[in-house]
């Protein structure tokens, strides 16, 4: 055993393990073997563990909801965020990263609190949520975050909202090293009886429009942010309908759509008939497979909208 494997079997004792398939661990269920995998449940844990393996690579896991691994695996350390607390104070909840999303949202509501109910549809953790500034269903996490705390260099920081830097699907921390460890949400009081009614509709309209019968990284590509009134003018001759314009704001889904790519397959990925937006694992998809599938409909789109579509999913051991 290596200095490595000693010191995280130390930390973690059997939550640490060696050659784990990532695709176990992945809402995808693609993706070859984690040199180590760590069930973390402290922030003193991880604190240690980051600085036993000094140079060696590692990534953050949530609820692997947004995640495409390489057949391959990844040559390092994953480190799966176990930390499950959730505070609520009057209208503050604080939720550690590794609490699921949709079940915040259930609690939240129970509580009379509004303002989180479109979370019910939000696949993975609170920490994957804030990273990526999720959002579904006219939520964002943008709007009910307060305040933020990392782990930075083995420091416990706080950011707010405002250095949070929130942009479509886009944060700080995202382009950083920082790991989220818990967020602060301010939410509004509000009848449970009603929110509770929201979240009904809202998991009603994800199962009528989402493939949940298979494997999937959830939405495969961001919707395209229309640059300027030049590009708007480009776009309306691509018949691309005026509400998008209006809203600056072009869904990949329906590019993807009017481009006839639903049903487009690779081996045993395929673009889903249900939702465009997803690409679904029909059963022992390859992550190869899912990528080039991933450049079909990239190219086509760009043939025929003169759009360059960008992935939504991070990709680990590429």
């Amino acid at each position: 055993m290596n200095n490595t494997a000693a010191q995280l079997k130390e930390i973690f004792g059997d939550r640490c393990r060696e050659n784990e398939p990532l695709a176990k661990h992945l809402n995808f269920k693609i993706g070859g073997p984690a040199k180590w995998f760590c069930e973390v449940k402290t922030v003193d844990e991880l604190q240690k563990a980051i600085a036993a393996i000094g140079e060696t690579p590692y990534v953050v896991l949530g609820g692997g909801s947004n995640m495409l691994a390489s057949d391959q695996g990844f040559d390092g350390v994953v480190f799966k965020l176990a930390l499950r607390e959730t505070k609520i104070e009057v209208n503050t909840v604080t939720a550690d990263a590794g609490v699921i999303s949709a079940a915040l949202a259930r609690q939240t509501a129970a509580a009379g609190l509004a303002g989180f109910t479109w979370a019910i549809s939000l696949p993975g953790t609170i920490g994957g949520a804030v990273r990526g500034n999720a959002g579904c269903f006219g939520g964002e996490m943008k709007y009910t975050v307060k305040s933020v705390d990392v782990l930075r260099d083995g420091q416990v920081v706080t950011l707010t909202n405002e250095e949070m830097e929130f942009g479509y699907r886009e944060s700080r921390v995202k382009h950083s090293s920082d790991i989220v460890l818990r967020a602060h949400l301010e939410l509004t009081p509000g009848d449970p009886e009603q929110l509770k009614e929201e979240l009904n509709k809202t998991v009603e309209s994800r199962k009528a429009s989402q493939p949940l019968y298979a494997g999937s990284a959830g939405c495969m590509f961001k919707n395209y942010e229309i640059k300027d009134e030049a590009d708007i003018e480009r776009l309306r001759d691509k018949l691309i309908p005026e509400e998008m314009l209006e809203a600056r704001r072009v869904s990949a889904g329906w590019l993807i759509d009017h481009a006839d790519l639903k049903g487009e397959k690779i081996g045993n990925a395929q673009v889903s008939n249900e939702h465009a937006n997803f690409v679904v694992n029909l059963g022992g998809a390859t992550a190869d497979e899912v990528v080039q599938l991933i450049s079909v409909v990239k190219m086509k789109i760009r043939e025929r909208f003169g759009i360059q579509l960008q992935e939504e999913v991070q990709l680990i051991g590429f």
